[in-house]
């Protein structure tokens, strides 16, 4: 037992200093790399904050895009999943509820042409993007609230749709909105 102690006690020091001083300093220094520093990548408006390029937020406002659900309700220091999985009764009331709310927000849609993105939270809550569809399904709703051509509001997300060399393309949702606030100026 006493021959084992050492090699241990040297093992745990050395995976200490690996896993608590080491590893830490690498991932800071990768950070200070991308853009933000390693702080997130800040969208400034008028010299005004209005929010971070990779973290969703919530936008309830006819005249807005919405954002996916949020498990978490937007709260980016709790981010996390529900957890619950696709046979969960409190799951479906859930995702049935937000399908619900989606139809009546937006008249003229059908169930079957909302995308699950629409009404079901991602592993992180905070899901920042949506798929072109997601975003095309609600033209009607915001350019009726914006008095906008709706071809015009079209125009606006395919502007906003960024391909991707690995995936699926993209709208940020937060930089869409932007863009039509800034069409009513």
């Amino acid at each position: 037992m006493k021959s084992q102690f050492l090699p241990a006690a040297r093992l745990t020091l050395a995976l200490l200093v690996l896993c608590c001083v080491v590893y830490p300093a690498l991932v800071w220094a990768a950070a200070q790399l991308a853009p933000g520093h390693g702080q997130g990548e800040q969208i400034v408006r008028n010299g005004r904050l209005v929010g971070f390029a990779n973290v969703g937020q919530k936008f309830t406002e006819a005249r807005y895009f919405s954002s996916r659900p949020s498990a978490v309700d937007y709260h980016a220091d709790g981010s996390a999943g529900s957890n619950k999985g696709p046979s969960n009764p409190d799951y479906l009331k859930d995702v049935q509820a937000r399908l619900d709310t989606f139809l009546v927000k937006n008249p003229g849609v059908r169930a079957a042409d909302v995308p699950a993105e629409l009404i079901t939270a991602s592993g992180s809550g905070l899901d920042p993007d949506l798929s072109p569809q997601g975003a095309l399904v609600q033209v009607p709703r915001v350019a009726a609230a914006r008095h906008l051509d709706a071809a015009r509001v079209r125009t606006l997300v395919q502007q906003h749709t960024a391909a991707h060399l690995l995936g699926p393309s993209t709208v940020n949702v937060l930089q869409l909105n932007l863009a039509l606030d800034a069409l009513a100026k």
